[in-house]
């Protein structure tokens, strides 16, 4: 049996990573499943990178208006929405001391307002029907890192925002949030050399880095009703590497 056979879903950032994992992952547990994605060459290819896919939706999430614009094509096409998935992130490494206001206000409209701009527009959706909220956070978001001090600071907000939108919408919709680890995406790839990323491997007690496919695993866990008493809760998959602070190192 399919867990997600019916259920409506929207991924965003699912064209490559994470995102994408999900969305396979969605598809493959009977979902029908819509990618939104600012990336127009990644997104022409999305028939590809996720077969199976029922709508692709070309939006930045950090804007308003485009975001309304990809709601109303599913309201179209769809006419509903149980599942959203917040995936889609950016990452800015830099000193704090000279870290640009730019760079600091770029990281947190994308990770942090376009969350909150998705997962509004999805729960207007899903009142008075129910549904799930799912937001990609990071350990980044529970424990100090150097240097990111941006990313940091957008995913404590995700894990903070996942936690009172719980509250404020139980018990019609579920919101939870999943913090990975270091998981080898083009986005970790772009941002560490092949050594920087062994040695964070090196410091996982698992000993490897994780897989995009093991967080969609949880993801399609979250959304299905085998999770409907789980709410306001930050699910860590990390292979160990937070259990004795090695975040932090």
């Amino acid at each position: 049996m399919k867990r997600l056979a019916e259920h409506r879903a929207i991924v965003t950032g699912g064209a490559s990573g994470i995102g994408a994992a999900i969305a396979r992952r969605f598809v493959a547990e009977g979902a029908r499943v819509a990618v939104m994605d600012r990336d127009k060459e990644a997104m022409a290819l999305i028939d590809d990178r996720v077969p199976g896919v029922d709508l692709a939706l070309v939006a930045d999430v950090t804007e308003p208006a485009a975001v309304d614009e990809a709601f109303e094509e599913l309201d179209r096409r769809w006419g509903g929405l149980d599942v959203a998935v917040n995936n889609a992130g950016i990452s800015v490494p830099g000193a704090f001391a000279d870290l640009p206001l730019a760079d600091w206000e770029r990281v947190l409209r994308v990770n942090l307002t376009g969350v909150f701009l998705v997962a509004q527009r999805a729960v207007r959706r899903m009142r008075g029907r129910g549904g799930v909220v799912i937001n990609i956070a990071s350990v980044s978001g529970m424990v100090g890192m150097p240097n990111y001090s941006a990313y940091n600071v957008s995913k404590a907000g995700v894990i903070e925002l996942t936690r009172t939108l719980a509250l404020e919408l139980a018990p019609e919709i579920r919101v939870n949030a999943i913090c990975p680890g270091y998981v080898l995406t083009p986005m970790q790839e772009a941002e560490y050399s092949p050594a920087a990323l062994a040695e964070c491997a090196r410091k996982v007690p698992l000993g490897r880095l994780g897989r995009p496919a093991e967080i969609a695993a949880l993801a399609a866990y979250l959304a299905s009703d085998e999770a409907e008493f789980a709410t306001g809760q930050t699910f860590v998959i990390d292979g160990g590497e937070t259990a004795g602070g090695l975040a932090s190192a």
